[in-house]
């Protein structure tokens, strides 16, 4: 059994929450992946920001997967799309990503959202893996690998507090899967109770399972 750990939306927007979110992993012993957003809703272009670049480029060459996370994280963006409009835009990402010295290795729809011809696209674009919100998808065998997920909520209370106790449920219910998934957010500091329930999950979960990477998984799922 081992976990796999990623940072959502990483953008040079939410940078103060993604360095808190990478130092907590970091002082765990581990990278965790960083799925990062080309463009942010459309006014946070990558290469208007270098020194988050550069970061980036730094906790690559340290080991940590680069994941493609969307292009514009704009609201339900590959939930609509055939097979020709979501290669297209990953295409888009992908070049955005690759012009500034990272490599994705795998790419990750907004909130999971993606028909059947989004991860067909993911595919076609030569990329390792997908997700969904239950499942792993390693490609190019198209393969899919049960993978509960733990995330959080922080909008409003109530979505904070309901987030938390469904984190811990998860706990119990699902702390045998194989591959468990904890994706952490920047946002998920906006609440107090989601800001602590943060590392305690981690923690949690790291006393059965310990971290692993998307290439290592998938290698060994493939083999």
């Amino acid at each position: 059994m081992s976990l796999l750990v990623s940072i959502h939306d990483v953008t040079p927007a939410l940078e103060t929450g993604v360095l808190r979110l990478w130092e907590m992993c970091a002082a765990r012993g581990f990278s965790p992946a960083l799925l990062v957003v080309p463009d942010w809703q459309g006014e946070w272009p990558l290469e208007r920001h270098p020194d988050f670049v550069r970061w980036l480029r730094e906790r690559a060459s340290g080991g940590a997967e680069i994941v493609l996370h969307g292009e514009r994280h704009s609201r339900g963006e590959f939930q609509a799309l055939n097979r020709s409009a979501a290669r297209e835009r990953i295409d888009r990402g992908l070049g955005s990503l690759r012009a500034l010295g990272l490599e994705p290795a795998g790419f990750v729809p907004p909130g999971w959202l993606a028909r059947e011809d989004g991860h067909a696209a993911v595919r076609d674009a030569g990329l390792g893996f997908s997700e969904d919100e239950r499942s792993i998808r390693l490609f190019p065998l198209g393969r899919r690998v049960p993978s509960p997920a733990v995330r959080w909520s922080a909008r409003t209370p109530v979505r904070a507090c309901g987030s938390v106790a469904v984190a811990r449920g998860r706990w119990l219910l699902q702390r045998r899967a194989r591959y468990p998934r904890i994706a952490f957010h920047p946002q998920d500091y906006a609440h107090s109770l989601t800001a602590r329930d943060l590392p305690a999950t981690l923690d949690r979960w790291l006393t059965r399972h310990p971290p692993i990477s998307y290439a290592v998984m998938r290698q060994t799922e493939l083999d």
